[in-house]
């Protein structure tokens, strides 16, 4: 079957990360997925030899079928995961979505852009190693810094507690999905037009 590519929320597997900072991209999935299950076609496949939950998408704004997948290799060996699902696809990397948290933009909002270096994200780290080029499309869920002397580590691995942190969460989310189906339909500069 033929995909037009594969996005890939980050995030590391196991309840105690559900809803953490740090796994916005396994909640951006769902909710892509929700979305296509709704509007479009969704459908989950064995991600197993690729170690991910792995599902099949079509929306009208996709211009035919994706791949999303939710790698469990956890977060610093995310490219054991994405380097042979694009290659088992005969997928090359500018045909990848990447979506991530980033903690250099402000709660609530979405950045794209392709390319780029890692900024210290293991999850990002091990795609750049394992696919040898930097050269793919990202997605950034914007998590904020730690208020005060709070270590990083502690701040991605916790929960947004108050009303207000909780909605921004929510809302970057539901906006991720948002600028992938821009980016697909529309191409990278309209997108980071809209959302940049």
């Amino acid at each position: 079957m033929d995909y037009k590519g594969v996005i890939v929320g980050l995030g590391n597997p196991g309840a105690k990360y559900d809803h953490t900072r740090h796994n916005c991209g396994f909640d951006f999935v769902s909710y892509l997925v929700e979305l296509a299950a709704r509007d479009g076609e969704a459908s989950q496949q064995n991600g197993g030899k690729f170690s991910c939950e792995l599902w099949r998408l079509r929306l009208p704004k996709l211009g035919g079928l994706w791949l999303a997948a939710k790698p469990q290799t956890f977060m610093n060996l995310s490219g054991q995961c994405v380097q042979p699902l694009l290659a088992w696809h005969k997928l090359k990397p500018h045909d990848l979505v990447v979506v991530h948290d980033e903690l250099d933009i402000d709660p609530g909002t979405v950045r794209v852009k392709f390319g780029g270096g890692h900024a210290g994200h293991n999850g990002l780290r091990s795609i750049c190693d394992k696919l040898g080029t930097r050269d793919w499309f990202r997605v950034r869920i914007g998590i904020g810094r730690p208020p005060g002397r709070k270590p990083v580590v502690d701040w991605v691995l916790s929960r947004p507690r108050s009303k207000d942190d909780t909605e921004a969460f929510d809302h970057a989310v539901s906006e991720g999905a948002d600028a992938v189906l821009c980016l697909i339909d529309n191409g990278l500069e309209k997108t980071q037009q809209k959302f940049n």
